[in-house]
């Protein structure tokens, strides 16, 4: 399943103000340099942009950067994809879960934290296993990760 990188975004701080930025880079098991998580479990997290689409219908005021993800791709979708590997330019995030939308969301836009809650319109999160850089409209693409040597 190929797609494609739509925005990226860095978090200044905890709840901070979230950037969009052109281009960024991702370090193993680490995250986004310049990012508020970097160095945290959950490095980072990534959003669809199909969900946006959908979202805008019922909520024209929503933009996809009150998300408060690192990334949007379109044509990917994250629903299920826990331990699958999502390649977005030159880096491989592992994916590790939903990530659930907190009230953060009504903050910015009432009715934001309901529209994203199902079916992980959140997105996912998850951490970097191979870094590189990642622009806006690189390739991205998902697959399962390789088996374990036994």
């Amino acid at each position: 399943m190929n797609g494609r990188v739509e925005a990226i975004w860095k978090k200044r701080s905890h709840r901070g103000v979230m950037d969009p930025v052109e281009q960024v880079n991702a370090v193993a098991d680490r995250g986004l340099e310049g990012d508020a998580n970097f160095g945290a479990t959950r490095q980072v997290t990534v959003i669809e942009k199909e969900i946006f689409d959908k979202i805008k219908d019922t909520l024209p005021e929503s933009e996809p950067g009150m998300r408060r993800a690192n990334i949007m791709v379109s044509g990917i979708q994250l629903k299920n994809m826990r331990n699958h590997i999502l390649i977005v330019g030159e880096a491989h995030i592992l994916l590790r879960g939903e990530t659930r939308p907190c009230e953060l969301m009504d903050d910015q836009c009432q009715g934001l934290l309901d529209a994203l809650d199902p079916d992980w319109h959140g997105g996912a999160h998850g951490g970097f296993i191979k870094g590189g850089a990642i622009r806006v409209g690189d390739v991205a693409t998902i697959k399962l990760p390789s088996p374990l040597p036994s």
